[in-house]
């Protein structure tokens, strides 16, 4: 069957994903490996009174700009008009805080994944529950709010993450997939629900408090893949497409986070199989194949989407200080006659460093834009880094920011290790990874293992999305399984294992990043006014 006949007929599948600079619309055909159509919409968070966010309008206003955008792109690549699809999936970054009342009306701007102002909060309750309690999680957010005594406190009726509130708004469902569920509060070892016996100790410990109902009554109803999680209202289809054209009735899948929808996206969740995704932040997720022995900062334990443990190392500075200096590359180019289009200037910036020292000649390079708790910081402070004798060159200051995209993900990794958790393959996706040969080798070398890069790698979460929703739409079952045999069966992956002279200079490289974190937080007492 033709594309335009798929997309003519509304059997397409539609995946949208917010991420934390780009919102991404993806359509795929009944073979969820073709993808038919694509559209975009970019966003950035702002720093509004200290805290990082994204206004409620500007989310739809992306939303509504991706889907419009895959609209014409379907038209232009099909020549068909795309008024209905069988299923839809939203997935968006995981944690944060979004707390409403009893009339749906949000009482705090929208406080994202990266803020890190939930210290206190987050190491109570890890003594509280014996698990890791990062400061991105929900949970957090919500107890800070607790303890700081916020006026607002009293008032939440229903808080959720920026995927079950798209979803919520275009359905009427209350729900999250356990993927993303897992990033606001701890999952039951059966991988179903919340942990009942954490919400009992919780509860217990917020007695007294503001907060006026159990936790549970305020969180989203939990569901794997593969189930129904409701369907596209007359209200939602106006939402999305406020054109009109978009019929009502698409069946949706569980809301995910972006992490779930990277484990898909590159095959990586079934036991011993893991995952890179490289974005804003950079995060790798390893499926276990047992608990871990023992609590560990460095590690959350979240869930694939089908409910299995996952170990995750989550860094939440990644690519964007690259793509500050990537910029200011091009405008030279722009200057001197001779404009290149980012992919491009990626492609030649990047290939540009494989020429460099081993070591990036002594040039170090930290990417915090914002606060790291792996590296122990509270604020962000981006440095280029050097001594006098070191060689700065355009390859040894590209591979130090490469090498400094990959740092601290390599310190947070040495818990697995660590803990002896087996990895059998690890993939990598995202924009970074469209350059061939250079992002992924160097990430083999700050892992220590072989990487592979699909083709479909740099879709990523708004592919990852559609094929959940086509897993629902097909009736469930077994998540491994149609992948293996639906999605990947005749999947081009490339396969770059570590280069013995990149492991020993990026060694050497990493030793004095680790070293020279303590500038990072002399430039933070002595740079005011900074972020978090």
């Amino acid at each position: 069957m033709s594309g335009a006949q798929i997309i003519t007929e509304g059997r397409a599948v539609l995946g949208i994903e917010l991420g934390s600079t780009r919102i991404k619309a993806c359509l795929v055909g009944e073979n969820p490996s073709e993808v038919l159509a694509t559209g975009s919409h970019e966003w950035q968070n702002q720093l509004v009174d200290g805290v990082w966010t994204y206004s409620l309008d500007e989310v739809w206003a992306g939303v509504q700009g991706a889907y419009a955008a895959l609209v014409v792109d379907a038209r232009e690549r099909h020549g068909a008009e795309l008024t209905a699809v069988a299923a839809i999936g939203v997935s968006a970054m995981m944690h944060g805080y979004l707390a409403f009342d009893d009339a749906d009306e949000l009482l705090v701007p929208f406080r994202t994944w990266r803020n890190t102002s939930t210290g206190a909060a987050a190491a109570e309750l890890t003594a509280l529950f014996g698990v890791n309690i990062p400061l991105r999680w929900s949970i957090a957010h919500l107890h800070q709010a607790v303890l700081d005594g916020e006026s607002h406190v009293s008032q939440v009726r229903f808080i959720t993450t920026l995927a079950g509130y798209v979803h919520a708004k275009l359905t009427g469902e209350r729900v999250l997939g356990i993927g993303d569920a897992s990033g606001m509060f701890p999952i039951d070892a059966a991988g179903e629900n919340y942990d009942s016996e954490l919400l009992a100790r919780y509860d217990a410990a917020a007695a007294g408090s503001a907060l006026a109902h159990p936790l549970a009554s305020l969180m989203p109803a939990v569901l794997p893949a593969g189930h129904a999680a409701g369907a596209l209202t007359d209200e939602g289809a106006l939402l999305l497409d406020p054109s009109g054209a978009l019929q009502p009735g698409a069946l949706f899948c569980p809301p995910e986070g972006d992490a779930g929808t990277g484990m898909v996206a590159t095959h990586a969740v079934a036991p011993r199989t893991g995952n890179v995704s490289a974005g804003t932040s950079i995060f790798a997720m390893v499926v276990l194949e047992r608990p871990l022995q023992r609590v560990h900062p460095e590690l959350d334990v979240v869930a694939t989407p089908a409910g299995h443990p996952v170990a995750m190392v989550h860094c939440n500075n990644g690519t964007s200080e690259l793509a500050e200096w990537v910029a200011v590359f091009r405008r030279f180019a722009e200057l001197s006659g001779a404009p290149v289009d980012a992919d491009e200037s990626y492609r030649l910036l990047l290939t540009e460093a494989l020429e460099a020292d081993p070591d990036a000649g002594g040039v170090l390079a930290y990417n915090q834009v914002a606060g790291e708790p792996i590296a122990h910081l509270t604020e962000g402070r981006p440095l280029v880094v050097r001594t006098p004798e070191s060689r700065l060159t355009l390859a040894n200051l590209m591979r130090a920011h490469i090498f400094g995209v990959f740092a601290t993900l390599s310190l947070g990794m040495r818990a697995l290790h660590d803990e002896g958790v087996a990895i059998d393959r690890m993939q990598a996706h995202g924009g970074l990874f469209r350059t061939p040969g250079v992002a992924q080798r160097y990430l083999a070398t700050a892992l220590d293992a072989p990487v592979g890069v699909a083709e479909s790698a740099s879709e990523g979460g708004a592919w990852g999305i559609a094929v959940l929703a086509a897993f629902a739409a097909s009736g469930g079952g077994d998540l491994d399984t149609f992948l293996e045999s639906r999605v990947f069966a005749s999947a081009d992956t490339h396969i770059v294992a570590p280069h013995a002279d990149d492991t020993a200079g990026f060694a050497a490289y990493l030793a004095r990043y680790e070293a020279g974190l303590d500038i990072q937080r002399r430039a933070v007492d002595a740079l005011a006014g900074g972020t978090q």
